[in-house]
């Protein structure tokens, strides 16, 4: 084994209401050492082993050892060179799925061997629990089919599900589905997520002796190494497509378990879809958790409904469930991060070929080169370039009494029910979209820089089909040339101030503080990363709260918290923003309010004044809960409203902003402003 240095030291950095001048947390980046990277080679590992009792499977290879219950397909255990992974002895599921809505897999339950290690010299062994309904006459809206898959020399387990509603059962919709994993709390007490957000975290005690705070997802701690700090499941929410790897490690063994996506295409939402990794599991104990949100209700939502008159069929996986071992928790994760490459190179998998996933043979390839010309801004920059085939956009109704204002009309950015395929664009503009399933399919893109995205509908693949497109070219649309611009359009908050480490709990506390006189811009003289706030929030009556409650809170003997105390109805104001700008004189057709919104909530919308004149507003926005979430993006909508000229003047001139509110949480997120004359 390849020598790594010892487990630096961690900084006990502040995760509250203050702000956190450096949040990066110093290690050093070693590779971890992979099992299969050791002299054995695949040829002389153990061969893959399969025992069944009437209620479980046995899967092993020499790494690892895996057991499934055969009722429902639950990975009780998972054992990595004798060391248990999970929690299953503590009292909870291992590894299972779960899902939220309407519906759930069949009351029949039966399981079979689909590849015996016995009949392939110890290769592989793959096994499914199957439940089902009665066809004649079903009792739930999905059939569902679990695998795990084993094979010779791997460290790590496969898990795939494949989900199926026939034409004539129940209506099927869940707003969450993912596969779970609770860990084994005396192993696991590092999170990895990305290179920003590398904690030692606290343990189940902390986790049931913290003190309940506007979530009941967020805690302060009063006891252990995190004492005096906030504690959030949401903090370390993250992109999917910019979080291939994620998962815990263990300080005191030194083995990581990862969850490892080699493939966007059965995941909900598109490269934007911000959701849930791994945290601790806010029940009684606080269990090092993992998901694999393939359906997501956080942050704007997915969107699976399927009625009763249609057939759908879905394969979520194979993923990974990667075991490691190594000296460092960062070099841990960067070697997940070099294996979910390398299985992003082998997808799809050879060996999972079957009717619901085709084969490389069986897909098609997109190729060309996007090209983005905007007449109004010859000089336009575009970078992180994402261009992607998904299923039209088709609608589903909502209820009336639906709070939320989402639209009927499903989009990429929500839509669970179909698969999505994506890849980033090259430098130079060229693309190739990879491993298309046949189907009828429209293309998109996105780029920061450009406001908006491109859309072309009608592209039907054929099995195997090799198509190069030429030029793709995208004119964003526009009203006329940019008089000013706020932000950059990149779908995020991120340019604004907080932005860069906005993954923290009650951020949006500090706002009286900051701005007490409101954000007042000033364009050409502000700076967007400094007087631009990346939410504009109500302002919050703190007098029950001060900013620096988490070093003033009393401790008893015990270390259970005093005095304190949590204001339930917290007293709230609206806010108004204002931007000042000058025009040499009014276009004489107007101009265009161009507000693009990467997050806001239940009920909120944004009413618009110029110089004292009411513009009108963007009626209600969707709600997606991307402040009290800690986040900078959710889904995003863009409200364009018209300014007319006779309100306009030549020399100074004044944009109000006004967010009304009835509840603290009704936080408003930019993520780029524009204003358009029109010629």
């Amino acid at each position: 084994m390849n020598p790594m240095p010892p487990e630096p030291d961690l900084p006990q950095f502040r995760w509250n209401t203050k702000i956190i001048a450096a949040l990066g947390v110093s290690l050093l980046a070693f590779l971890a050492v992979l099992p299969s990277s050791q002299a054995q080679s695949v040829a002389d590992s153990p061969r893959v082993t399969l025992v069944q009792s009437p209620r479980e499977f046995i899967l092993a290879n020499g790494w690892v050892e895996a057991h499934i219950q055969k009722s429902n397909g639950v990975l009780a255990s998972l054992k990595y060179q004798g060391l248990e992974m999970l929690a299953g002895e503590h009292g909870d599921n291992g590894g299972y799925w779960s899902s939220v809505g309407k519906g759930g897999p069949g009351p029949l339950s039966h399981a079979q061997v689909l590849a015996n290690p016995e009949a392939n010299g110890g290769e592989r062994a793959e096994i499914a629990c199957c439940l089902t309904n009665n066809p004649h006459r079903p009792k739930t809206g999905l059939d569902a089919d679990f695998y795990y898959t084993l094979n010779r020399g791997d460290s790590g387990i496969y898990v795939s599900a494949r989900f199926s509603h026939p034409a004539g059962y129940p209506p099927y919709g869940v707003g969450e589905a993912r596969y779970c994993l609770k860990l084994n709390p005396e192993v696991f007490d590092f999170l990895s997520v990305d290179a920003d957000r590398q904690r030692l975290m606290p343990n189940g005690w902390d986790w049931d002796h913290g003190l309940t705070l506007n979530l009941k997802e967020a805690r302060l701690m009063t006891t252990g190494v995190h004492r005096g700090e906030v504690e959030h499941k949401y903090d370390y929410s993250a992109v999917l497509a910019d979080t291939p790897a994620y998962g815990w490690s263990s300080t005191r063994d030194h083995v990581g378990l990862w969850l490892v996506n080699p493939s966007l295409e059965y995941m909900a939402g598109g490269p934007t879809k911000a959701e849930l990794t791994g945290h601790l599991d806010v029940n009684k104990g606080g269990l090092p958790t993992l998901l694999n949100m393939w359906v997501g209700s956080h942050y704007g939502g997915s969107v699976l409904s399927i009625a009763q008159t249609q057939a759908w069929t879905k394969v979520v996986g194979p993923f990974l469930l990667y075991c490691n071992q190594g000296d460092n928790s960062r070099g841990l994760w960067t070697n997940a991060l070099e294996k979910a490459a390398k299985e992003q190179g082998c997808w799809p998998y050879e060996w999972a070929a079957g009717p619901d996933y085709p084969p490389e043979s069986s897909r098609a390839t997109l190729s060309g080169r996007l090209v983005v010309q905007d007449p109004f801004d010859p000089g336009l920059l575009v970078s992180n370039a994402w261009i992607g085939v998904t299923e039209p956009d088709y609608v589903v109704k909502r209820p009336h009494s639906d709070r939320y204002a989402m639209p009927e009309t499903v989009d990429w950015q929500r839509d669970a029910r179909a698969y999505q395929f994506w890849a980033r664009v090259r430098h130079d503009g060229s693309f190739v979209i990879l491993h298309i399933r046949p189907g009828n399919y429209t293309l998109h893109a996105i780029a920061d820089g450009v406001l908006g995205e491109l859309a072309q509908t009608n592209l039907a693949f054929q099995q195997g089909e090799q198509r190069h497109l030429g030029s793709v070219l995208w004119v964003p649309h526009r009203f006329g040339p940019t008089l000013w611009q706020i932000g950059v359009p990149d779908r995020t908050a991120r340019e604004f101030l907080h932005g860069d480490h906005y993954w923290q709990w009650g951020l949006y506390y500090q706002y009286p503080t900051e701005f007490p006189k409101e954000v007042d811009f000033v364009v050409g003289r502000s700076d967007w990363h400094r007087d631009w706030n990346y939410v504009q929030p109500p302002r919050i009556d703190t007098r029950h709260l001060p900013l620096d409650f988490a070093d003033t809170i009393a401790m008893d003997g015990q270390g259970r918290a005093g005095w304190f105390h949590w204001p339930r109805a917290p007293k709230i104001r609206p806010t108004t923003w204002s931007i000042e700008f000058n025009l040499p004189k009014p276009p004489p057709g107007g101009t265009e309010l161009r507000l693009a919104f990467c997050g806001t909530h239940q009920g909120c919308k944004v009413f618009v004044k110029v110089n004292g004149h009411d513009v009108g507003n963007t009626g209600t926005l969707p709600a997606t809960s991307a402040m009290q979430r800690d986040g900078i993006r959710a889904y995003w909508v863009e409200r364009d409203l018209a300014i007319p000229s006779s309100i306009l003047s030549a020399g100074a001139n004044r944009l109000q902003l006004y967010s009304p509110v009835k509840s603290w949480s009704q936080g408003v997120m930019y993520d780029c402003l524009r204003l358009e004359a029109i010629p």
